[in-house]
C-alpha cells in the first residue's frame, strides 16, 4: 500500500488563495473609513444609515485595521472580525455591563452598544461578505496583471 504522494481531496471544489494587500492600502482603508464613520455618527439622524450602514462600514473598518497591524489570511482576518462583531452583539443579549457590574467609559458604551438587534449581525455579514467579494476581485485582478 502507497502512502506517498497521495494527496486526495475531499472537497471537490479547488479553493482560490486569497492574496493579501499590502498593509499600507489596508491602513488607509482603515483611516478612510474611520473617518466616514464619525462623520455617520457626528451628522447623519437616519433610521437606515447610522444603524446599519454604519454596521455595514465598521466590520469593513475593523477588517482593515487587524490586516494593517498583523500578517494573518484574509480568511483568517474575515473569520475573526465577523466572531468578534457577533460576540459584541450577543453580549447586548445579556447586558453585558449590568453582568460586571461596571461603568464603562462612553466610548466603551458605545462599542458595546445597548440593544441586540438581528439587524445589526445581518449588517455585519452582509460587510464581510462584501469585504470577501473586494478581497476576491483584488486578488483575481493582481493575479490576472502580474502585479
Amino acid at each position: 500500500m502507497e502512502f506517498r504522494n497521495s494527496k486526495k481531496s475531499y472537497f471537490p471544489i479547488k479553493m482560490k488563495k486569497l492574496n493579501r494587500n499590502s498593509r499600507l492600502n489596508y491602513f488607509l482603508g482603515f483611516v478612510v473609513l474611520l473617518i466616514i464613520e464619525i462623520l455617520i455618527a457626528k451628522f447623519v439622524r437616519d433610521d437606515f444609515i447610522r444603524p446599519y450602514g454604519g454596521d455595514f462600514l465598521v466590520v469593513i473598518l475593523i477588517y482593515c485595521f487587524l490586516m494593517a497591524i498583523s500578517d494573518i489570511s484574509v480568511l483568517k482576518g474575515l473569520l475573526i472580525v465577523l466572531i468578534f462583531a457577533f460576540a459584541i452583539e450577543f453580549f447586548q443579549i445579556i447586558n453585558i455591563v449590568k453582568v460586571m457590574q461596571y461603568q464603562p467609559p462612553e466610548p466603551v458604551m458605545i462599542i458595546l452598544g445597548s440593544s441586540f438587534s438581528v439587524w445589526d449581525l445581518l449588517a455585519y455579514s452582509l460587510g464581510i461578505i462584501f469585504t470577501a467579494g473586494m478581497e476576491y476581485y483584488f486578488s483575481s485582478a493582481v493575479i490576472s496583471t502580474g502585479k
